[in-house]
């Protein structure tokens, strides 16, 4: 019994050190200074409003590595979905919504 909860302790941190390791994983500040909360879910990455007013909206699910992800943003505007891309540089994630890969509009997130 003690060999298994010294595993199981073992198993959570080694999760934990995989999520910290990730550069998209925490607290980012809005262009309109809303938090917006990234976090693993699935497969991938979603994006939820933490503060602002859409706290609690899902507006992301991404996937991807390395600082490059694509997938699907949500205007909580508009609750309108586009195909998207984020790049991380730095403490910041540059976040592209584009309609038909043409009509494209672009933010930038600075970590908190």
């Amino acid at each position: 019994m003690k060999h298994a909860s010294i595993l199981a302790a073992i198993l959570v941190l080694m999760a934990g050190a995989a999520e910290a390791a990730d550069p998209l994983i925490g607290n980012w500040k809005t262009e309109d200074g809303a938090t917006a909360s990234i976090a693993h879910c699935g497969a991938g990455y979603c994006i939820t409003m933490k503060t602002g007013k859409y706290v609690g909206r899902k507006i992301g699910n991404f996937s991807g590595k390395d600082g490059s992800y694509a997938g699907q943003i949500t205007d909580p505007k508009t609750n309108k979905t586009y195909n998207g891309t984020l790049k991380i540089s730095g403490i910041s994630v540059k976040m592209q919504g584009c309609v038909m890969k043409v009509f494209c509009q672009s933010q930038t997130w600075t970590r908190l």
